[in-house]
């Protein structure tokens, strides 16, 4: 790309992280995940591939799960945005969370966030996920290659949320 072509246009983008509500000033542009990484310190988003195929950037936006290393900042105004340091309340573990501990995972963990938060999006669209449910919503990509324990911790973590 060049860059003497290129119009950077910085704007002031006004949204709720976390329950916390923040100002930013930055490219438009500027993809979402580097925003909350960068300019907020909130570091449990990562980066993966940057091509929004890997789902290691997954946060929720209203409610749902959107890959933010593909979402532009600008898009961002006014929209509730959930990473995963706001997904528990507190000290009380989200019923993801919970479930994620309790079948042991992660194994080396830094694609867990964007699965735990894909997850939770998931158990809000179908709180008791089927298989194939599982395999067609959640589609984020592990090297360690634990989605045998992760598919056990969906299940558990449908039945904690159901009480």
């Amino acid at each position: 790309m060049n860059l003497k072509n290129h119009i950077y246009k910085n704007m002031k983008i006004s949204f709720t992280i976390n329950g916390k509500a923040q100002t930013v000033e930055t490219d438009e542009n500027t993809p979402l995940l580097w925003v909350i990484r960068d300019r907020l310190g909130l570091k449990g988003t990562k980066f993966g591939c940057g091509k929004a195929a890997c789902g290691a950037c997954t946060i929720h936006i209203d409610g749902g799960a959107v890959r933010s290393c593909s979402y532009a900042a600008k898009f961002a105004q006014g929209k509730s945005i959930t990473t995963i340091e706001g997904l528990s309340k507190g000290k009380d573990l989200h019923p993801v969370q919970q479930a994620w501990m309790e079948e042991i995972v992660p194994q080396c963990g830094y694609c867990q966030p964007g699965f735990m938060m894909a997850t939770a999006a998931l158990l809000d669209k179908i709180p008791q996920p089927s298989d194939d449910d599982i395999d067609e919503n959640i589609v984020n990509v592990c090297r360690c290659g634990t989605y045998y324990r992760m598919r056990k911790a969906i299940h558990r973590a449908a039945k904690i949320k159901q009480g």
